[in-house]
C-alpha cells in the first residue's frame, strides 16, 4: 500500500513502526555486535520466544534490588515487547531518542573535561 492509499490511521502507524525500527538500527550501528542476536529476535514468528523473554526480563527489572538482576532489565524487556505491541512503539522510540541524545550529550561534556 502506497502512502497516499492510506488512511491517516494507517499512515501514522506505519510512521511509528518505521520510527521503532531506525532506533534499532541506530543501535545496531553503534555496537555492531547486535546487529545478529537483534535481527533475528525481531523476525516474524519469533513471538514465542520474544513475549516470554520479554516478560522475564521485565520481572527481573521490576526486582532490580536483588544481587543477581539489574535495573537494564527491564527497558531490554519493554523493547522485546513493543516488536509485539504496537502500543508501546511510540513511547518507546521517543524514549530512546531522549536516551541516545542524553547519553550523546553526557559522552561530549565527558570529552571536553578531559582536554
Amino acid at each position: 500500500m502506497s502512502e497516499p492509499d492510506m488512511s491517516p490511521t494507517e499512515l501514522r502507524r506505519a510512521r511509528i513502526r518505521a520510527r521503532f525500527e531506525r532506533q534499532f538500527r541506530a543501535i545496531e550501528a553503534q555496537l555492531p555486535w547486535l546487529k545478529r542476536p537483534l535481527t533475528a529476535i525481531r523476525a516474524r514468528g519469533w513471538w514465542i520466544v520474544r513475549l516470554p523473554i520479554a516478560l522475564v526480563l521485565i520481572v527481573g527489572g521490576v526486582l532490580s534490588f536483588l544481587p543477581v538482576l539489574g535495573l537494564w532489565m527491564l527497558p531490554v524487556g519493554l523493547l522485546l515487547l513493543a516488536v509485539d505491541l504496537p502500543l508501546l512503539r511510540g513511547p518507546l522510540s521517543a524514549a530512546m531518542i531522549r536516551g541516545r541524545r542524553r547519553i550523546a550529550v553526557w559522552q561530549h561534556k565527558r570529552q571536553r573535561k578531559k582536554r
